[in-house]
């Protein structure tokens, strides 16, 4: 055994062994950069407040058919505002004694302003610390079974637990076939 390690670390200190192997290390490397110098794409996570809409109606429109096991539903919702932005600001306080032998004052400036961030593009934009989804105003559905008591009540029941809304909130008729 001690034989064979003595053999193979003779072959490792000749010349053309320890060429390879950098030559390969090197190759390595090189296929690695290759592979990450795609450019990232900057993820939008951002809604507006129509794409929220949308998404709440189609939400709720699955909800619905899943109940009446019918697909003919139609949802209408109305939000109270847009998403709103709450971005990290910063606040200086100066305060200057001017008193004078008789008279005693003070000199107060107050400056505010936004942190912002260097994006990659080299510009600056304001530090974003949340972003608020709108809230729900009212939802109107119409649907097929939307006018017997017992499937309103499921429904609105389901509508006002998945949105976090009154049930004064949530409007249901039947559909006319």
């Amino acid at each position: 055994m001690n034989e064979a390690i003595l053999k193979l670390k003779q072959r490792i200190k000749s010349p053309r062994v320890l060429i390879c192997a950098g030559l390969l290390g090197i190759m390595l490397i090189f296929l690695s950069t290759l592979s990450e110098k795609q450019e990232p794409q900057e993820v939008d996570n951002s809604f507006s407040a129509e794409e929220y809409r949308v998404a709440l109606q189609q939400d709720i429109e699955k909800t619905v058919q899943s109940i009446t096991g019918s697909d003919d539903v139609t949802c209408l919702i109305t939000l109270e505002s847009s998403v709103e932005y709450s971005y990290a600001e910063t606040e200086e306080n100066r305060t200057q004694d001017k008193s004078g032998e008789r008279d005693k004052s003070f000199d107060t400036e107050n400056k505010a302003g936004y942190i912002t961030i260097k994006t990659a593009d080299g510009g600056e934009q304001a530090l974003l610390l949340t972003e608020t989804m709108p809230k729900v105003r009212g939802v109107a559905i119409v649907c097929y079974l939307g006018d017997n008591e017992v499937v309103a009540e499921k429904i609105k029941s389901s509508v006002t637990a998945a949105l976090n809304i009154s049930s004064k909130k949530v409007y249901i008729c039947g559909r006319n076939r």
